[in-house]
């Protein structure tokens, strides 16, 4: 699990690296697409709901968008990690997945 998280956190690095200084000069309708935001959600989506390595990838994320932004310390964390655990109580509660 530890190797899992470490390589998500230079995943996470790089996909915070392009969004930041690569994709903020092409804009569509001064619109950036936030990469981050969608890795999280899709592998929170993705998992087992009784799995929570999710939301440590989350934080980790929203760490790099913090670094790499202008704003508040720790915005993106509180954020994506609030999104993370509402996929996974959605998943947990609402939906049947053949996952586990």
């Amino acid at each position: 699990m530890i190797r899992k998280i470490l390589i998500f956190i230079l995943f996470f690095y790089f996909l915070a690296l392009c969004q930041t200084s690569f994709l903020a000069h092409f804009s569509a309708f001064n619109v950036i697409p936030n990469l981050v935001l969608i890795a999280v959600i899709l592998i929170n989506i993705l998992e087992s709901p009784k799995n929570y390595t999710g939301v440590f990838i989350a934080f980790a994320g929203g760490f790099f968008l913090d670094i790499f932004s202008s704003g508040f310390i720790g915005f993106y964390v509180l954020i994506l990690v609030a999104a993370a655990f509402l996929i996974k109580i959605i998943l947990r509660n609402y939906v049947w997945s053949p996952i586990g």
